[in-house]
């Protein structure tokens, strides 16, 4: 499907939303392919064609976008900050070593402020998670149809590049954070925190079912409002990326004014190739002025005349709101990573604390 344009606004937006699967289909399962119906002779590992299929993989299905985009920009983080370290000098840093620097001496103030135990886990950790989570978020500003485009070329039908909109990648860092604080409460406060579980907050053995259901109550929100907090924000921002850019092919068969030149050489057809030269030539343009070649008033001037050249009316005003979202999405996504951070150093605090 990514290879076509979808058929509705609907189909456009569950084709987005929908993650490149592979598991295991049941016997029996009637799957609709090029030839016609196929109906599964025996349990079959293959990749999902469609939601559908994806739904009736169940639990143990994988979602491989998810995990790829996820695991390389983890080697990618530690490749960039090894090579910083590597790097490192007593002199004064420059360029991206000095951005480095500046990461980690926030991060280390951040945990010294908030964690108040000794453990020399906590402060890589935090490091970890806030700059794995921002370069999660961050493929979120990449135009939404790029790289499913792409992808579509060869041959992969689905394909979403944000895994922090993954319930499963946000879900799967909460869990881990989770583990580690029963594991320190366990190792610090030993029979102390089964004694926190059961005897707050009323301290009499009476209250002890009503104190152990408040208090499990309270510890398991703990990983649900991480995860999902992380999660309900990136989707949110990704679905408003996803309605702006409806807006590029609402021109198309609008004629020259409100379509462009898109809608005069193609029609009603939204061209992949076309509006990629697009991208080219503002990204060409947004370099020379990060060079210093030309002004920012003429780098405003050109991306929006190549945006009102190349898709009319319609793509001139979702080429500012994308813009406009953009920037502002900026903020979101480094406020998801550092909430996620500070609460992550929060919990470990709590659970190396002695006393309740």
């Amino acid at each position: 499907m990514s290879g076509e344009n979808p058929a509705s606004t609907t189909e456009y937006i569950q084709h987005h939303l929908q993650n490149l699967v592979y598991g295991k289909l049941p016997a029996g399962f009637e799957r609709h392919t090029e030839s016609g119906l196929e109906v599964l002779g025996a349990d079959t590992w293959t990749m999902a064609h469609g939601a559908s299929e994806a739904a009736a993989m169940g639990f143990w299905a994988i979602h491989v976008d998810s995990m790829a985009w996820s695991i390389g920009l983890g080697v990618l983080f530690c490749w960039v900050f090894r090579r910083a370290a590597v790097r490192a000098t007593t002199g004064v840093p420059s360029g991206m070593l000095n951005f480095i620097e500046m990461i980690v001496e926030f991060i280390d103030g951040s945990v010294k402020d908030s964690f108040h135990g000794r453990n020399k886990m906590v402060a890589p950790l935090a490091l970890t998670i806030f700059v794995w989570i921002f370069l999660m978020n961050l493929m979120d500003l990449l135009p939404v149809d790029l790289v499913p485009k792409l992808m579509g070329l060869a041959g992969v039908g689905y394909q979403k590049i944000v895994p922090s909109t993954d319930p499963n990648i946000t879900m799967g860092m909460a869990l881990g954070v989770f583990i580690l604080m029963i594991y320190y409460n366990i190792k610090i406060k030993g029979t102390g925190f089964i004694k926190e579980l059961t005897m707050h907050p009323f301290n009499h053995w009476a209250f002890i079912p009503i104190n152990l259901f408040m208090e499990l109550v309270g510890l398991l929100a703990k990983p649900f409002s991480l995860g999902l907090r992380l999660f309900g924000n990136m989707y949110a921002g990704e679905m408003i990326f996803i309605l702006i850019a409806m807006m590029f092919a609402a021109g198309a068969g609008s004629g020259l004014v409100f379509g462009g030149l898109n809608a005069q050489l193609f029609g009603t057809e939204t061209n992949g190739a076309f509006w990629l030269v697009i991208f080219v030539l503002v990204c060409g343009v947004c370099w020379m002025n990060l060079k210093g070649k030309i002004s920012t008033g003429r780098t405003v001037l050109l991306t929006l005349g190549l945006l009102t050249i190349g898709g009319g009316v319609f793509a001139l005003g979702g080429g500012l709101m994308q813009w406009g979202w953009a920037i502002f999405h900026i903020l979101v996504i480094t406020l998801q990573a550092f909430i996620f951070m500070v609460l992550t150093i929060v919990y470990l605090s709590m659970a190396h604390e002695e006393d309740h």
